[in-house]
């Protein structure tokens, strides 16, 4: 599994990979179709789930992030 850190920023993250913002906080996500369940941390619940053309705001260690997917296995992260 590749692991990519807050430097990365914006990355296409793939499904099976993590990325480590700068506080700690860890991002991933699982592929179901075309649905993608986001998990903060190490928690097994998803934080959201996201389809193509949506998009999660969410805050960590005092910095913005926007998670957004089209159709494929990847997801965008980005500071904002």
């Amino acid at each position: 599994m590749s692991s990519f850190t807050e430097t990365d920023l914006p990355l296409e993250l793939n499904d099976g990979e993590i990325v480590t913002l700068a506080d700690g906080t860890s991002v991933r996500f699982e592929s179901s179709g075309e649905a993608k369940d986001i998990m903060i941390n190490d928690g097994f619940a998803p934080a959201a789930t996201l389809f193509p053309g949506n998009e999660h705001v969410f805050e960590a260690g005092g910095n913005t992030y926007r998670l957004s997917c089209e159709f494929g296995n990847s997801m965008k992260i980005e500071r904002v």
